[in-house]
């Protein structure tokens, strides 16, 4: 097997294991019942654009498609660091709730070990530096930008 079948099975295992965390996640989501409040359906509204994202990448992996993938994908991290710092605020509300007079240190690390995972919304995270992963150094990206550089002024000057 050559090298750019080997790189080419490489991205598409991250795509797929990038898709299965968008895919698997909602169905946890439903399971825990993450839906009392408006903000925890972000995560189902970014596993959906992850995973079209994805797929479109999948189907025609085209430069345009390849940069969308990567601005969706930060959004999702983005989204990630949100859901964090979302279960860290429920869970310092809740020690706040039932130690009042207890001081901020113990209250923060009560919180650390709340009923709202810290972590789990890093998931999201994670599929999403998957699906950047494969788009590392992609030859619709490298190929576009050497087309560029060789007919611009400079490239032609040098």
């Amino acid at each position: 097997m050559d090298e750019k079948t080997t790189l080419n099975r490489i991205r598409q295992f991250l795509l797929i294991m990038a898709a299965a965390v968008f895919i698997v996640t909602p169905i946890e989501l439903i399971f825990s019942e993450h839906f009392d409040s408006l903000p925890q359906y972000i995560p189902f509204v970014l596993c959906a654009l992850g995973l079209v994202a994805v797929a479109l990448v999948w189907l025609r992996p085209v430069r345009s498609r390849l940069l969308g993938l990567r601005v969706i994908m930060a959004v999702i991290v983005f989204g990630s660091l949100f859901g964090g710092w979302e279960h860290l605020e429920s869970n310092l509300e809740f020690a706040q709730e039932i130690k009042p007079a207890a001081s901020m240190a113990t209250v923060f690390i009560d919180a650390l070990f709340g009923a709202a995972p810290l972590l789990a919304p890093g998931i999201l995270a994670f599929g999403a530096l998957l699906a950047i992963a494969a788009t590392y150094n992609h030859v619709a990206l490298r190929k576009t930008n050497e087309a560029v550089q060789k007919t611009s002024p400079s490239a032609q000057t040098a």
